[in-house]
C-alpha cells in the first residue's frame, strides 16, 4: 500500500512549531500594550519598562518549556 501523505522525521519539531505560536502571540501582545501605554502617557515609559521585560521573560519561558518537552518526549 502506498502512503501518499506519510509523516517522516521528528514529530517533536512539529509540536514545537505549534507550541511556539502561543509565545509569539504573547510577545506581540506584551510589546503592543507597552507601545500603546507609552503613546498615551509618555512620562510613564520608564515606570512601565521593567514590567515589559518581566512579561517578556515569562512568555519566553513558555517557549523554552515547549522546546524542552519536545526533546524529552522525542526520546
Amino acid at each position: 500500500m502506498l502512503d501518499i501523505a506519510a509523516v517522516t522525521g521528528s514529530t517533536a519539531a512539529i509540536g514545537y512549531g505549534l507550541a511556539a505560536i502561543g509565545p509569539g502571540i504573547g510577545v506581540g501582545l506584551v510589546f503592543s500594550a507597552y507601545i500603546q501605554s507609552t503613546a498615551r502617557q509618555p512620562e510613564s515609559s520608564r515606570l512601565t519598562l521593567p514590567y515589559v521585560w518581566i512579561g517578556f521573560a515569562v512568555v519566553e519561558a513558555l517557549a523554552l518549556l515547549g522546546i524542552a518537552f519536545g526533546f524529552i518526549w522525542a526520546g
